[in-house]
C-alpha cells in the first residue's frame, strides 16, 4: 500500500477518537509556558486603540486581498489601532486576560512581531508587540525590507508596503492542554487573528494581505526564533492603498 502523503498523515494523527487523539497515546503533555514573552530594554508606548471606524458590516463588504502599496508611511495611532485589533487584551476570565481574537482553551499561544517599513515616529526594524501594556519592544533595528525579498520568496507585498506583521506560535502553550490536536488549533487561530487584521486595515482605508509562504527557518531567525518551541505560522502586509 502506497503511503500517505504527509499532510494525510498530520490529519490523520490529530483525529479525535474514542481513546483520545491518535498521535498522543503514551506521549506525556509538555508543561504549559509563560502566558506572555518578556524583552529587555527600552518600549515604545502605542497610542490607545480607539473603538470607531466602519461598521462590521461595512467593513466585511470591502475587505479585499491588496498587494499594490503605495510607497507612503502610516502612523504611529493606526500601528497601535492593526496590532490592538490582531491580539489586544479586551478583560479578564480569572487569571487569563482575554484577547481580540478567539482561541482554544483561552490559551492564547500565538505572539505578534511587527517589520516596520514606513511608520511615522518610528524607526525602522523589528518590534514584539506587548499587549499587556500596549507596547512595542526592539527585537532588531535597521531596514529588512532586503531580507524579506528574500525569505518572502521575492513577493513584493513583503516589502512595498508600510508593516508586515509576523505571528508567531508558543506552540506548548496549547499542547499543554491538548496534545497534539492543538496544532489543528493553533492553525485555525492565526486565520483568526489575521481577519481581524484585514477588517481593521478596511476600517482605516489601508490595504492588507496574508501570506503563507515564505522561508519557515530564515524568517524564525530573523527574529531570533527557535522555530520549535516558538516558530512563525503566518505573515500579513499592510500599507497605503496603491
Amino acid at each position: 500500500m502506497a503511503k500517505k502523503p504527509l499532510g494525510r498523515q498530520y490529519h490523520d494523527a490529530t483525529k479525535i477518537t474514542p481513546w483520545g487523539v491518535a498521535a498522543d497515546q503514551g506521549w506525556p503533555r509538555p508543561p504549559r509556558p509563560p502566558w506572555f514573552k518578556t524583552y529587555p530594554g527600552p518600549k515604545v508606548m502605542l497610542p490607545p486603540p480607539q473603538y470607531q471606524g466602519l461598521t462590521v458590516e461595512q467593513a466585511l463588504r470591502q475587505r479585499r486581498s491588496w498587494r499594490d502599496f503605495a510607497p507612503r508611511a502610516i502612523s504611529l495611532a493606526a500601528l497601535g489601532q492593526l496590532l490592538f485589533a490582531a491580539q489586544g487584551i479586551t478583560g479578564r476570565y480569572r487569571d487569563r486576560p482575554l484577547r481580540t481574537a478567539p482561541s482554544a482553551g483561552a490559551l492564547y499561544p500565538y505572539e505578534l512581531y511587527a517589520l516596520v517599513y514606513r511608520v511615522r515616529d518610528l524607526a525602522a526594524g523589528a518590534y514584539y508587540y506587548d499587549p499587556r501594556d500596549h507596547s512595542l519592544a526592539l527585537v532588531r533595528a535597521g531596514d529588512l525590507r532586503a531580507a524579506m525579498a528574500h525569505i518572502g520568496l521575492g513577493q513584493e507585498h513583503l516589502v512595498s508596503g508600510a508593516v508586515v506583521f509576523a505571528l508567531s506560535a508558543v506552540v506548548d502553550r496549547v499542547r499543554s492542554k491538548y496534545g497534539e490536536r492543538g496544532w489543528r488549533y493553533i492553525y485555525m487561530e492565526a486565520g483568526h487573528i489575521s481577519q481581524n487584521l484585514y477588517l481593521q486595515a478596511t476600517s482605516l482605508g489601508l490595504g492588507s494581505v496574508a501570506v503563507g509562504a515564505f522561508y519557515d527557518d530564515q524568517m524564525n531567525a530573523l527574529l531570533g526564533l527557535d522555530g520549535e518551541h516558538e516558530t512563525v505560522m503566518y505573515l500579513h502586509a499592510v500599507g497605503v492603498l496603491g
